[in-house]
């Protein structure tokens, strides 16, 4: 024990682990013990719709290609796009040409089979992991879904789920918001709660970085992608459209994640050219922001880790490498990292006073799920006011930023309808 205390106090780790991550042991605890609710009828239903668009869509890239194949089959699918069908390849394996996410969204401006072998992935993952399989994990004691938390996976401190992975299912899509309807309370009559962050990974980048523009937006609760948008395209925040507004969301993301203009022409659809300059009217706009990702980056070069503002570290060993790759990869992590990182140190903090004070008041309410931003919760009628109000105190005040935090709280009967 003393070995690892000096490990620890050697590194200014032991306050991290001491406030949050050996409190938060018996908050996941008991949130893996309750487990969650799951109706199967909505399941079956689901599953039965997905049958029926997987073989539409298996159809239409048949017809599309000219032949039958293994769509499944990344061999066939190489064979089949860029022999037969003469599509530009932008990327290569050891054993052929890649057919990966990034190749078939570049593919999928050039064609439409494309963006439906994307689409017909995306529907079997779902169909293969959830639909069909969460019914099988039901715990026939308990009856529920009992995933498990763990503390160590994420490089950047997030909790991860898995034996299953919940936190893996789409917010996006039809699909996925149906998927979610299947997730409901435990007990007859109670009713599920949802809490979820607004835009904290942003909030946390104005705090650090300490932009004036950020933070005015911010302090004066303004739609923040507006506002960006209204910047970068020199409009008036009234005539920002929503196509404007949808590549400021794009940029402001974006550049958590270390974008440059490659990654970005790929979101929005237009010249790398037009993607530089919008990032550097952004950067002109938002001067902070870049002052941020150069310091981070310097500093990651320097000690070779990046840290959040609770003194989280991720250690970076490639980030002076000599392969362009390699290295770019770490930056882009050394960029997100302190704001993914304390965004996840924050949730931590909150989850830690909820369950303490729910402990204290001898609630029956339980906390079910956490899912990056969000937590999820399942309470009897009665508790539901004071639940909402204690979720919302404490995820608010977890960490004091220099901008507002917002949280939204929702309720319903199923997890779709609370979130």
């Amino acid at each position: 024990m003393d070995v690892l205390q000096k490990g620890l106090d050697k590194v200014n780790l032991a306050k991290l682990c001491e406030k949050v991550e050996f409190p938060l042991i018996e908050v996941l605890t008991a949130i893996e013990r309750i487990g969650v609710k799951i109706d199967t009828d909505i399941l079956s239903d689901i599953s039965k719709e997905l049958a029926r668009m997987i073989e539409n869509l298996g159809d239409e890239i048949y017809k599309l290609a000219g032949t039958e194949f293994n769509i499944n089959s990344p061999k066939q699918l190489g064979e089949i796009l860029f022999n037969k069908m003469k599509l530009v390849p932008t990327k290569k394996t050891k054993t052929g040409f890649s057919t990966d996410v990034f190749v078939l969204e570049e593919l999928s401006n050039e064609h439409p089979i494309a963006a439906n072998i994307l689409d017909y992935r995306k529907l079997t993952k779902l169909k293969g992991t959830y639909v069909d399989a969460l019914p099988n994990l039901i715990n026939p004691r308990t009856g529920r879904v009992h995933t498990s938390f763990n503390q160590t996976v994420a490089a950047t401190g997030r909790l991860s789920s898995s034996d299953p992975n919940l936190q893996n299912i789409p917010i996006r899509g039809e699909i996925g918001k149906e998927i979610r309807k299947a997730f409901v309370p435990g007990e007859k009559g109670w009713t599920l709660v949802s809490a979820d962050y607004s835009q904290i990974e942003l909030r946390v980048m104005a705090h650090i970085c300490k932009d004036e523009g950020l933070i005015e937006a911010f302090n004066k609760h303004e739609d923040i992608h507006r506002t960006t948008a209204s910047k970068v395209f020199g409009v008036p925040p009234d005539k920002v459209t929503s196509d404007m507004r949808r590549k400021a969301k794009e940029v402001n993301f974006g550049l958590l994640y270390g974008i440059g203009p490659y990654g970005l022409k790929i979101r929005l659809g237009i010249s790398q050219s037009e993607a530089k300059d919008v990032i550097d009217t952004y950067f002109a706009r938002f001067p902070r922001v870049r002052e941020y990702i150069n310091g981070t980056l310097d500093f990651a070069r320097k000690h070779g880790y990046v840290e959040t503002l609770l003194g989280r570290r991720r250690y970076l060993a490639n980030i002076n490498s000599k392969n362009a790759a390699v290295r770019m990869a770490e930056e882009r992590q050394a960029i997100n990292m302190p704001i993914q990182g304390t965004a996840a140190d924050m949730i931590k903090l909150a989850m830690i006073d909820i369950h303490r004070e729910m402990k204290k008041r001898k609630m029956n309410s339980n906390m079910i799920l956490q899912v990056h931003d969000e937590l999820v919760f399942e309470a009897p009628r009665n508790e539901l006011k004071d639940l909402e109000q204690l979720v919302k105190e404490k995820m608010m005040n977890a960490l004091k930023l220099s901008v507002p935090v917002d949280v939204e709280v929702g309720t319903g009967p199923n997890w779709l309808d609370a979130h």
